[in-house]
């Protein structure tokens, strides 16, 4: 694919370390292409990762993610998104455990990962862990992921209720990392009812966006310290992306920023709200129609014909043949229009967990079968990596 200096969507992107001094964790990357010099197809890659493991190691297993994944779909021609994006995913994972397991400083590393692929109006999209994606749509916000901890396996076996969920005490213990010793398994879930099975919800893969449609791609340093009621006001206050995103970090911070906390909005645009917008969606360059064909056709034949009446008209007394008119082809004319800004941005991690064992009946697992949180040494400086 070509990199290309805007995007055919709005977007806006921040991440901040929080409020206890950690070393941001985070990575993240939105970068805008065509698919080709020959196709202009638009294209957006969105991803965010959460590194955990002690030693700033976190942070080097989601910059590993972040820049394999990316660097994938860069070289991809866009042909099978979900696939380039699952084989991308499970390579960093491997790379991320043969790192671990030679270097002692970055033993247990790991981090989950988000992507959202928009290629036109066509979203794919893939999940490893606890990091999330979300839909607003119609004025109603929707986690279209699926979360790979454990108070999400215990209530999809009907342990734990909704509101359980959210203050359990293993509520950030997650069962799927990149750099796990077990093979990664990829989630192509996109689901978008709360009843919707595995197999409708991975049809999902490709599925329309709609103008005005917003997606979120965030790290759990986010909806960890606030509600997904409270993600959606917030959204829906706000029709300037990066004063939204600045507002949801806030919030988080208030609420008490115990982790790092990174955002990417991305939003579908609305052909009237954005008719005088900068961000305008890009649009494909044109050649000139049949109809301009035809009227060129139609004005030639009139010229003929004018002179031939020309001719006999004022000059009657003699008769010579008509002169052979050649008509000269009007030009074509090829439109360049200007697509909308959009930077490619890369920042940083945030600490989860390792593997743990399968929810049991009871709403707190045995302490032998859960591994204790991992949490990553803190450091000095809170300075992102590029």
């Amino acid at each position: 694919m070509i990199p290309v200096e805007r995007a055919h969507l709005k977007v806006a992107a921040k991440s901040h370390e929080g409020m206890t001094g950690k070393n941001n964790e985070d990575q993240f990357a939105v970068t805008a292409y065509e698919l080709s010099s020959t196709d202009t197809t638009p294209s957006l890659f969105a991803i965010v990762a959460d590194g955990i493991g002690g030693h700033q190691a976190g942070e080097v297993a989601s910059e590993i993610a972040v820049d394999m994944i990316s660097q994938a779909v860069a070289e991809s021609d866009g042909s099978q998104p979900t696939a380039i994006m699952q084989a991308a995913a499970i390579q960093a994972s491997q790379t991320i455990l043969a790192q671990s397991e030679s270097d002692p400083d970055k033993a247990g590393m790991g981090t989950t990962v988000t992507c959202a692929w928009i290629i036109d109006d066509r979203l794919y999209a893939i999940s490893v862990g606890n990091s999330r994606l979300y839909l607003l749509r119609d004025g109603l916000l929707r986690q279209i992921s699926v979360d790979h901890t454990w108070v999400q396996e215990a209530y999809e076996a009907g342990v734990l209720t909704k509101d359980q969920i959210r203050d359990h005490p293993n509520s950030n213990i997650i069962r799927r990392h990149l750099g796990s010793s077990r093979p990664v398994e990829v989630d192509l879930r996109i689901r978008l009812r709360e009843d919707q099975n595995d197999k409708d919800a991975e049809a999902n893969q490709g599925m329309r966006l709609l103008p005005g449609d917003l997606l979120l791609v965030n790290s759990d340093g986010l909806h960890d310290m606030i509600s997904d009621e409270e993600i959606d006001a917030t959204l829906k206050a706000h029709k300037n992306l990066d004063k939204a995103a600045q507002e949801l970090i806030d919030k988080a911070n208030e609420a008490g920023g115990k982790d790092n906390i990174t955002v990417a909005l991305l939003e579908m645009a609305d052909a009237k709200a954005d008719k005088d917008s900068d961000t305008k969606p890009r649009r494909r360059r044109r050649r000139p129609s049949c109809l301009v064909m035809a009227l060129a056709a139609i004005i030639v034949g009139l010229v003929i014909a004018f002179g031939a009446w020309y001719y006999f008209v004022f000059q009657p007394g003699v008769v010579e043949p008509l002169p052979t008119l050649t008509a000269t082809p009007i030009p074509s004319a090829t439109f360049t229009l200007e697509p909308s800004e959009t930077p490619t941005l890369t920042l940083e991690p945030s600490p989860t967990v390792t593997d743990t064992p399968e929810p049991t009946s009871t709403n707190t697992p045995d302490p032998e079968q859960v591994p204790a949180v991992i949490e990553p040494s803190p450091t000095a400086t809170d300075t992102p990596i590029g």
